[in-house]
């Protein structure tokens, strides 16, 4: 049988469905293991590397090429539900690293390893079936140590949601957390997005109620926070990698928002003043800027914001 065919029965035993058993998910986990044409499966190894490897890997040894832009289906048809059945650890050497991270790596779990290196064997079923029985106990193990390095942020509503690691949700984290208390108290959370989820917190009704197209929440900002009673509509991007509200980007959104009649205020959150530094000559004129670690201030670019004139009564609901 050729290794690629071994790869599935091994996917098979450790109770992968057929969609996850295809010639991809194969070779990524041969990738993986470090296991060419001829090695045995008894020198499998427990190895991190990243998705542009296991494309190496496979091309080298086995003279399969897939173009670069696999990569997101083999990040989201196969690793993704490889790290779900406990097959492989994302990120074991830094548990910390962000979602989208280019140093994002993958490597096979303590836990399938014996069941790898004991293929062809007669130990190989019971090592599978271990496997399995066990699936349930470890996977909360695995979902403890993880939850351990997500970025916990309580919502307007008092709940409490958990935001995948790295420097942009731990912005999202601080604008609902300090900026909303600050310059929008009492505003309702309508739409959070996260790196690994962009829909984590989405209050769809209250959206379509207020002419915001849910269907393309993923054209929208990063934070969503509504202030009913200035009429007010407060759109916050959270700037680590990705731009601030630019002339551009607010000109999509105002297309975006134009059944909407609530005024809007836009703003653009960056964790420091460095970071606000590279981006300032892209901030559109009549939006905020926000620095995390300077909570009590904004920064107005314009001569009058739209939120001192929500705030002292001058603004009611915009015309549609």
């Amino acid at each position: 049988m050729a290794k690629p065919d071994e790869a599935r029965s091994v996917l098979e035993a450790l109770g992968l469905p057929p969609q996850q058993r295809t010639s991809i998910a194969a070779y990524t986990l041969l990738a993986l293991a470090d296991l060419a044409e001829r090695r045995p499966w008894r020198e499998a190894k427990r190895r991190s590397i990243r998705i542009h490897d296991v494309l190496a890997f496979v091309r080298d040894q086995y003279g399969k090429t897939y173009a670069e832009n696999t990569r997101e289906t083999i990040r989201r048809q196969v690793l993704h539900q490889f790290e779900q059945a406990r097959v492989v650890d994302r990120n074991p050497d830094n548990p910390a690293l962000s979602t989208n991270s280019p140093r994002t790596h993958y490597a096979v779990s303590v836990d399938a390893l014996p069941v790898l290196r004991t293929h062809s064997s007669k130990r190989f079923r019971q090592e599978a079936a271990k496997f399995r029985r066990n699936y349930g106990a470890l996977l909360e193990v695995y979902r403890a140590s993880q939850k351990r390095t997500l970025v916990p942020v309580k919502l307007p509503s008092g709940s409490e949601a958990l935001l995948s690691p790295g420097k942009h949700n731990e912005l999202q984290a601080a604008i609902v957390r300090d900026f909303a208390s600050r310059f929008a108290p009492g505003a309702s959370l309508l739409y959070m997005g996260d790196t690994a989820n962009k829909t984590l917190h989405l209050e769809e009704g209250v959206l379509k109620k207020l002419g915001i197209p849910v269907t393309r929440h993923d054209k929208l900002p990063d934070v969503l926070l509504w202030e009913q009673r200035s009429h007010a509509l407060f759109l916050v991007e959270a700037v680590t990698s990705h731009g601030p509200v630019s002339p551009k980007r607010m000109k999509e959104l105002e297309a975006l928002l134009h059944d909407c009649s609530l005024h809007r205020v836009y703003g653009s959150a960056f964790p420091d003043f460095s970071e606000f530094q590279r981006h300032a000559q892209n901030i559109a004129w009549e939006t905020e800027v926000w620095l995390a670690d300077m909570p009590d201030h904004m920064i107005i670019t314009t001569a009058r914001s739209f939120w001192e004139l929500s705030h002292v009564g001058q603004l009611g609901p915009r015309s549609a």
